[in-house]
């Protein structure tokens, strides 16, 4: 597995999106909608093929028929970073080495885009949302391709957690990543980004 993307979400897609780009100093480009989940998002494009989400329920969209992903159901409070997404080469390969609780593949679309995501029913993932959500994309295009470059490069994520040590020996039979840091304390995420007016922190 290796690192995709990171989402940082919010009681609304505004509010989400105006938290980044506080954060960070810079401005996110439209995103689109989520059919099967009915949220929406905006993006921002980040070095190394990486880039970011800023996810909200849309609230003109119909109630999905199961939990949204990413536990957005019982999301309250302050726009946070709150989930780091990693892609698979075989999706369904990785999920039966893993314990239960990541998930079982959905199909998406959005656009041209097609991925399958691990979504578990209750939309809830392991270790209180700190492990990674996984997924698979169908076809060559990814989004990080298509978005304007900003001068944003993440240059550490870290994931706090009560149990890191065992989130820690769970995943690295599957991922190599410098850039992540998996560290014990009260469960969350922070990010440090290296951007055009330096460097900058978003949690």
């Amino acid at each position: 597995m290796e690192l995709d993307h990171i989402a940082v979400a919010g009681e609304t897609r505004d509010a989400a999106t105006a938290h980044v780009a506080h954060s960070l100093g810079v401005e996110l480009q439209p995103g689109g909608e989520h059919a099967v989940f009915h949220t929406h998002n905006t993006l921002l494009g980040l070095e190394d093929g990486l880039y970011l989400e800023a996810i909200a329920i849309n609230p003109d969209a119909p109630h999905p028929d199961r939990p949204r992903w990413f536990d957005l159901d019982r999301f309250a409070g302050a726009p946070r970073l709150t989930n780091w997404i990693c892609r698979c080469d075989d999706l369904d390969a990785t999920l039966a080495a893993l314990p239960d609780g990541f998930g079982t593949p959905v199909s998406l679309q959005r656009g041209d885009l097609r991925w399958r995501m691990a979504v578990p029913a209750s939309g809830i993932l392991p270790f209180d949302n700190c492990a990674p959500a996984l997924m698979q994309w169908d076809g060559d295009s990814h989004p990080a391709a298509r978005l304007a470059p900003s001068g944003c490069r993440l240059r550490r994520l870290t994931i706090t957690h009560p149990e890191a040590t065992a989130l820690a020996d769970l995943l690295a039979p599957f991922l190599t990543d410098g850039r992540i840091a998996i560290e014990t304390g009260v469960a969350a995420l922070t990010a440090a980004f290296d951007t055009p007016s330096g460097t900058r922190a978003l949690a």
